[in-house]
C-alpha cells in the first residue's frame, strides 16, 4: 500500500544513499522472531552478496530461547555475532555462552561472540562487503540498555541501534574515501 509505513525498529533501514551495504534495525527477540527477519532479510539479499545478522538475548527472561535463536542465526546468516542484549543481572557472557549451546559445531565458523553490542555492530558493519544486508537484532526502538551493575542489581545507558549503526557506517565511508581511488574503484577493501 502506498505510504504505508513499518513500525519503527521493524526491519527498519537505517542505511543512507552513498552506503554499500544495507543495515536493517529489526525487534526480533524470539526464536521464531528472529527466523521470520532473517527469512525477509534474505529476500532482500541480492545474489551473490551476504546476509548478517547482529543479535543477543536478554537477561532474567526466557533462557530456553536462547539456543533456538543461535539455532535459527546459523540456519538463516551467512554471518552472525552474538552480543548482549539487555542482560540485566546476569553475565552477558554466559547469556551468549547459552546461545552457543544450540549450534551445532560444524556451523561454528559462521558465528562469532562479540559481548559489547556497540562493537559486534561496528564490526559487522565494517566487515561486510558491498551489497551485503545486515540485520542488528533484538532492541529495535528501544533507545536504552540494561546492564549488570557489579553489585547483584542493573544500570541503564542510553542504547540506540541506530545511532550506533549510522556511526559505524560514517566510519565506513570514510574508510572507503581514504582509499586510493584505484582499489576504491575495483572495490577492493582493506
Amino acid at each position: 500500500m502506498p505510504g504505508l509505513c513499518a513500525p519503527t525498529g521493524r526491519l527498519e533501514p537505517v542505511q543512507g544513499p552513498a552506503d554499500d551495504i544495507a543495515v536493517l534495525i529489526d525487534f526480533a527477540h524470539t526464536d521464531d522472531a528472529l527466523a521470520n527477519c532473517l527469512r525477509a532479510a534474505r529476500l532482500a539479499t541480492p545474489p551473490g552478496a551476504r546476509l548478517w545478522v547482529v543479535f543477543g538475548c536478554g537477561g532474567n527472561k526466557d533462557r530456553a530461547k536462547r539456543p533456538r535463536m543461535g539455532a535459527a542465526a546459523v540456519e538463516l546468516a551467512d554471518h552472525a555475532i552474538v552480543t548482549s542484549d539487555n542482560p540485566r543481572i546476569e553475565d552477558p557472557e554466559a547469556i551468549i555462552d547459552e546461545v552457543f549451546a544450540g549450534i551445532p559445531a560444524e556451523k561454528c565458523g559462521y558465528i562469532r561472540r562479540e559481548a559489547d553490542r556497540r562493537a559486534a555492530i561496528r564490526v559487522a558493519v565494517l566487515e561486510a562487503a558491498p551489497g551485503d544486508v545486515l540485520v542488528i537484532a533484538g532492541k529495535g526502538h528501544e533507545r536504552e540498555q540494561e546492564l549488570p551493575d557489579g553489585s547483584g542489581g542493573t544500570r541503564t545507558i542510553p542504547f540506540d541501534d541506530h545511532q550506533v549503526a549510522r556511526e559505524a557506517l560514517a566510519e565506513r565511508r570514510s574508510t572507503q574515501d581514504t582509499r586510493p581511488a584505484t582499489q576504491a574503484a575495483e572495490g577492493v577493501q582493506q
